[in-house]
C-alpha cells in the first residue's frame, strides 16, 4: 500500500473531509487530494502531524513514505531489486 492510499483510508475512517486535513497541514485541498491519489509527494515534515491527527503510528507512516521514495527511484531500474538488497546489507553493516 502506498502512503496516499493509507492517508485516504485513515481520513475516511475518521470521517474527515479533505479540506480539514489540508487545513491541519496548512496546504491546499487540491494538494492533499493529489497526495491521496499518489500524484504528488507528501513532505516528510507532515508525517508527525498526520500521525497525531489520525492517531496512527508515526513509524508506520514513515515506513510507507520511505518505501514510496525508494520505489520511485528503483521501480523501473533493471537492477533495482539488487540495489535494494545491497543497501539492506550496507545498512545492517554486513
Amino acid at each position: 500500500m502506498k502512503i496516499g492510499q493509507k492517508l485516504r483510508e485513515l481520513r475516511e475512517k475518521k470521517g474527515m473531509l479533505l479540506r480539514e486535513v489540508a487545513a491541519n497541514l496548512e496546504i491546499d485541498t487540491a494538494m492533499i487530494s493529489k497526495i491521496e491519489r499518489d500524484e504528488k509527494s507528501l513532505k516528510r515534515e507532515h508525517l508527525k502531524r498526520l500521525s497525531e491527527l489520525f492517531n496512527y503510528s508515526e513509524k508506520e507512516l514513515m515506513t510507507l513514505w520511505l518505501s514510496d521514495k525508494l520505489l520511485e527511484v528503483v521501480e523501473n531500474e533493471k537492477h533495482g531489486l539488487d540495489a535494494l538488497k545491497l543497501t539492506e546489507k550496507r545498512i545492517k553493516g554486513i
